[in-house]
């Protein structure tokens, strides 16, 4: 091997280290968010000017450094299979020799390793590559961008103006590996998946259900209202004229508390449209992610749904939205639901939400109603409204009453079930009859 091959071999080895050190320069600005970038400048760091002007820019940048690694990888093969034209015979073993080199060498030297240490040494690769990255840029110019134009112009399809760039899939796919990775907890990953999911989520698919909702007449009293709503424990209360479907405001706790506090014989004498706010009305067709920018910019807490046919749908709260993306929000009064309980007398505490077949099975009673699945269910069913604690019904020789509320929509919890029939028999006195704690929790 003559000294001029050894030569070419030389600068064959150092177009090797260069494009495996473009390659963890490729990967380490990659990783710099422009806001790690910014701490890195209030924190003095050598090169992180330059960083953060790369992260203002990155496509141009790395584009740069893109095309800088392929030069220093063809020229280096070409290099070598010169060298081993004179070294080797026939052309076919010329030809093999030098591309298993330089595919072995490319694929170590150049792909795994150098991307695998600007990954985990993410910031220090960064800060030492960025002026000389950022010098480059400023040396070729615009060719670049030329040459991105060239390929988007002979690639089908539509092309990118600053070259290929990550979508939302890969970027949750990116999410879903960094939690694999540990580098972010679960509970995190899930947190960012529902930020992406809340854009491609309806308002009617996370808003209160018009048979769950809570209103009061526009004609009820203060002391009414005031009664109401520390029993459903809501502090927003829609306001309704005629029916449901006529919604004329929202009665808010503060105001009418602040108005009885003023006047003590208000509460008596005052009705609850003197006190009440406009209402805000929503589409149940609007995106969730709009109607949170829109509830900001309001500040509004709490809107009214309403379908395609101007009827009332629902009810959405900004505390709906926030759950989409936290998950459910409780607080300390909020107690693990009792599926079933031995009170004395022969009753019995259950949750709202035991199924109605196992609380035929526990009273020995024959329950057929096919409209509803849960002893909540069958509770608001009979009682023709929403209930709230103290709310009464009897149904099948069974009273149920509604014991406690939880959650932050305030649901009640637990039904407290009494064989009646037996107990007004042997008290004497006619049963019970269904009535409500309240009026205005209708379904």
């Amino acid at each position: 091997m003559t000294s001029t091959e050894v030569g070419l071999f030389a600068v064959a080895a150092v177009l090797v280290v260069l494009a495996g050190v473009l390659a963890s320069a490729d990967a380490a600005l990659s990783s710099i968010s422009r806001v790690r970038a910014q701490e890195l400048v209030r924190e003095g760091r050598g090169g992180a000017r330059r960083l953060l002007t790369i992260t203002t820019d990155a496509p141009r940048f790395l584009n740069t450094a893109l095309l800088m690694r392929v030069l220093c990888e063809t020229t280096a093969t070409v290099l070598v299979t010169l060298v081993l034209v004179h070294l080797l015979e026939p052309t076919w073993v010329q030809v093999l020799t030098a591309a298993g080199v330089m595919v072995v060498v490319s694929f170590i030297a150049v792909g795994v390793g150098p991307r695998t240490l600007g990954r985990q040494h993410a910031e220090r690769v960064a800060l030492i590559t960025a002026t000389p990255v950022a010098a480059a840029t400023a040396v070729l110019g615009p060719l670049p961008q030329l040459l991105i134009f060239i390929g988007n112009a002979i690639t089908p399809g539509r092309g990118f103006r600053e070259g290929p760039f990550a979508t939302e899939a890969e970027l949750r796919e990116l999410v879903s590996l960094a939690e694999a990775s540990r580098v972010i907890e679960s509970d995190e990953s899930r947190m960012i998946h529902s930020v992406f999911e809340l854009g491609d989520t309806l308002v009617r698919e996370v808003m209160v259900p018009r048979t769950d909702m809570v209103f009061i007449e526009r004609h009820k009293t203060l002391r009414q209202l005031m009664s109401l709503a520390l029993r459903s424990g809501f502090s927003r209360i829609p306001v309704v004229g005629e029916d449901l479907d006529d919604v004329i405001g929202v009665a808010y706790l503060k105001d009418v508390t602040r108005r009885v506090f003023d006047n003590h014989e208000a509460e008596s004498t005052e009705r609850v449209e003197t006190v009440m706010r406009p209402s805000f009305f929503v589409p149940d067709s609007k995106p969730a992610d709009e109607l949170m920018r829109d509830m900001q910019a309001k500040r509004m807490h709490v809107a009214v749904v309403v379908d395609e046919y101007g009827g009332t749908a629902g009810l959405i709260t900004i505390e709906d939205l926030l759950e989409e993306i936290v998950g459910e929000i409780t607080d300390e009064y909020d107690d693990e639901p009792v599926e079933a309980q031995q009170l004395s007398g022969g009753a019995m505490r259950v949750s709202s939400r035991l199924p109605v077949d196992e609380l035929s099975d526990l009273f020995g009673v024959a329950i057929d109603d096919e409209d509803v699945d849960t002893v909540g269910g069958l509770m608001a069913k009979h009682l023709g409204r929403v209930p709230i604690p103290g709310a009464e019904v009897m149904c099948e020789g069974l009273h149920l009453q509604a014991e406690s509320l939880a959650g932050r929509r305030n649901k009640v919890v637990t039904i407290v079930v009494t064989p009646s029939r037996r107990e007004a028999e042997s008290a004497g006195e006619p049963a019970p009859r269904g009535r409500d704690a309240d009026s205005g929790a209708v379904r």
